[in-house]
């Protein structure tokens, strides 16, 4: 979508900022438009859970410096997309303001749910331009990932929920296997 090409006016992220403060409904700001999100269901929440504590526990245990967040936490990508993904890990603390994060997390994982299209195509695109490492798609209707490591081309590796995932930005030092963190 080019809302430039079609004359809607685009919101910037300072715009969204303001205009969303204190607001507790999910959304986010694709291409200057603010687009709410639907409220997660059980499965998909417990799958964000269970995949934060892994990495945390991961980066603690390691003694990393990466921090992991899980939505609905703000990270600026650009000055017309502010998205909600519903876990990543950045590993540069220079991008942390006190409300956002501000440029691409090395690491996102979003979880499909009512909004495949922008998990399958608009966020992908998004990630990729603006220099996220790793993005994981897991879709538990199909019960597969895809999983995009952009610093070696544009193609995805395909899991099934019963295999372990290698973690690519820490080398596959750690794997998760997305059916048992639905098993939590």
């Amino acid at each position: 979508m080019n809302n430039t090409a079609q004359n809607i006016p685009r919101m910037t992220a300072e715009e969204y900022f303001r205009q969303t403060a204190g607001t507790t409904q999910p959304q986010e700001l694709l291409e200057g438009v603010i687009v709410d999100q639907a409220a997660p269901s059980i499965r998909h929440q417990s799958i964000v859970g269970a995949l934060y504590s892994e990495l945390r526990q991961f980066i603690k245990a390691s003694g990393g410096s990466c921090r992991p967040f899980a939505a609905p936490t703000d990270v600026r990508l650009d000055d017309y997309n502010v998205v909600q993904p519903d876990v990543f890990i950045t590993c540069d603390p220079n991008k942390l303001t006190e409300q956002y994060l501000d440029g691409a997390p090395d690491f996102v994982c979003e979880i499909v749910s009512s909004n495949r299209s922008d998990d399958y195509i608009r966020k992908l695109y998004l990630y990729q331009i603006s220099g996220v490492r790793e993005y994981w798609i897991i879709d538990p209707f199909q019960k597969r990932t895809l999983v995009y490591f952009f610093d070696e081309g544009n193609h995805p590796e395909i899991y099934t929920f019963d295999t372990p995932i290698p973690v690519r930005i820490w080398d596959g030092k750690l794997s998760i296997t997305v059916e048992e963190l639905e098993m939590r």
